[in-house]
């Protein structure tokens, strides 16, 4: 077995958990992937089951060891990340008590609206406007309202990642990542604003801990390390948003490069020297990432779960052609989508299936096809869907570089970077370069850097990146594919607020109902 040292990073997304182990220089020693599944009660709900979680982490980290065949005494450190503002209330033994919230989970949207009502000066870390239902403050005040009995045996109102640092160590922590990503920290908690909601004891249910990403947290519990296959004592380094281990793992640590960030949904980050507030821009987080900068971050919550959820359930004759052919699913879907004209014959979908993060932060708003004619096929459907998504992302570019954060170098990850096609429509549609790097699952490395740093592999994260990430590709532009995208792309822009009013009073009475 290879002696080492190595980094494990636990990546825990929307759909499963991922372990994978690297090498100090950023070479992929062995990944291991699970799912778990996702449950949605009711329109706009969802949640998942944290011992599914763990169980599934077991068997990642043990299946990435054998399959990178090392010792586990070879890993040098650990570090995590999850999904944001995934919302667990547990006692201090760590059970929880009910199934966590999940990022999209949108439930809370009248708790984010009294919030926002407040007007107070955190409001500017929401962009000024409207508070997305999906952040971890909205959450604990529904669990609160709605379930007082949960609320009040609650020791703790965390985030995945505080839970499994957690399970992991046994110290209870707050990545100074989530705390100022979707809480409101700034070097400090806005008591003013939980004065206002009248909520100052969802407070005293936040670890007091807070720590910045990639400092060691303690050591690998014995009993967790029995079960996990790892050793006991192993450095555990404080986690991160998924999005920001991604952002990491593209090298996205200095200013002058934005991530994107592609999965169930697209993360936008970027740092600045200086701090950032606008209308429709989350952030700037102070010291989010690197202390002394600034983070910026927008994002749509529904990108390659539209993907997923039209091949499950509409693409029939996609699914016929890939049995018996023996190809995937999406394979078929890009070719079908690649005869499509730009454009897709008319036909626009709006990206809302799980309401709008930015620039709009609308949890009500849901998701359109228009344009629809007896002419348009599985294919047109999926080049439209694919197409709004990209035009989703030029929105939220359209207003950083209206707010002075023009987005130049892009660089991007995940699952979506294996069609060529999607990865060109981004570069056409917004008209910037797209970069990619060696390792695809940005997450992933993030999570193994910040272990790395944690464990004292490398110094901080900026050296960690000059080490680890390597750029393989980029994708430029075509003038022409960007001019002839602007029809639909303004019509894809005027949907919303053709649909806002409607959208609004059907999500209202469904969930009403």
């Amino acid at each position: 077995m290879a002696e080492g040292p190595y980094l494990l990073g636990i990546d825990m997304g929307t759909g499963g958990a991922r372990a994978g182990i690297f090498d100090p220089q950023g070479g992929i020693k062995g990944i291991h992937t699970t799912e778990w599944e996702t449950k949605f009660p009711r329109p706009g709900r969802a949640e998942q089951d944290p011992e599914e979680w763990w169980r599934c982490i077991v068997v990642a980290v043990r299946g990435a060891l054998e399959n990178a065949q090392v010792s586990p005494d070879a890993i040098a450190g650990i570090s995590v990340d999850s999904t944001s503002a995934t919302v667990v209330a547990a006692t201090k033994d760590g059970k929880h008590l009910r199934p966590a919230l999940l990022w999209m989970d949108v439930r809370a949207a009248d708790e984010a609206e009294e919030i926002a009502a407040t007007g107070d000066d955190a409001l500017k870390y929401a962009g000024y406007g409207a508070v997305s239902a999906e952040w971890g403050v909205p959450k604990g005040l529904w669990l609160r309202r709605h379930e007082p009995e949960v609320y009040n045996r609650a020791d703790y109102i965390v985030d995945c990642t505080d839970w499994l640092v957690h399970r992991l160590t046994g110290e209870w922590t707050m990545s100074l990542n989530h705390a100022a990503g979707k809480y409101f920290y700034d070097r400090g908690w806005p008591v003013s604003l939980y004065e206002k909601l009248g909520a100052t004891d969802l407070l005293e249910k936040f670890p007091e801990r807070i720590l910045p990403i990639g400092e060691n947290v303690g050591g690998l519990r014995s009993d967790i390390a029995a079960e996990l296959g790892l050793t006991a004592g192993t450095p555990v380094a404080e986690g991160a948003i998924d999005a920001y281990a991604g952002a990491i793992g593209l090298g996205v640590v200095e200013p002058g490069k934005m991530a994107l960030i592609t999965g169930s949904s697209h993360v936008m980050i970027g740092q600045s020297a200086t701090p950032l507030h606008a209308e429709g821009l989350w952030g700037s987080y102070t010291d989010a990432v690197i202390p002394g900068e600034w983070t910026v971050e927008a994002g749509q919550v529904s990108t390659g779960s539209i993907v997923a959820w039209f091949r499950d359930n509409l693409a029939h004759i996609t699914m016929d052609r890939s049995e018996k052919e023996g190809i995937s699913r999406y394979q078929v879907l890009d070719e079908l989508a690649r005869k499509v004209p730009r454009g897709s014959d008319g036909l626009v979908m709006l990206d809302h299936f799980q309401g709008n993060r930015s620039p709009y932060s609308d949890p009500r708003s849901r998701g359109v096809f228009w344009g629809l004619t007896l002419g348009h096929g599985e294919g047109h459907m999926f080049r439209a869907i694919l197409e709004g998504i990209c035009f989703g992302t030029e929105k939220i570019f359209e207003t950083m570089r209206t707010n002075g954060y023009p987005p130049e170098e892009v660089v991007i990850s995940g699952g979506p970077t294996a069609s060529r096609l999607w990865m060109q429509m981004h570069a056409d549609v917004s008209n910037v370069p797209i970069t990619l790097t060696d390792v695809t699952e940005g997450p992933l490395l993030g999570s193994a850097m910040l272990a790395a740093v944690g464990a004292g592999v490398h110094a901080d994260l900026p050296t960690a990146a000059r080490h680890m990430v390597r750029t393989v590709e980029t994708i430029e532009p075509d003038a022409e594919a960007h001019e002839e995208y602007q029809f639909n792309y303004r019509a894809y822009v005027d949907t919303y607020e053709a649909m806002k009013e409607l959208n609004n009073r059907m999500a209202k009475h469904v969930d009403g109902a």
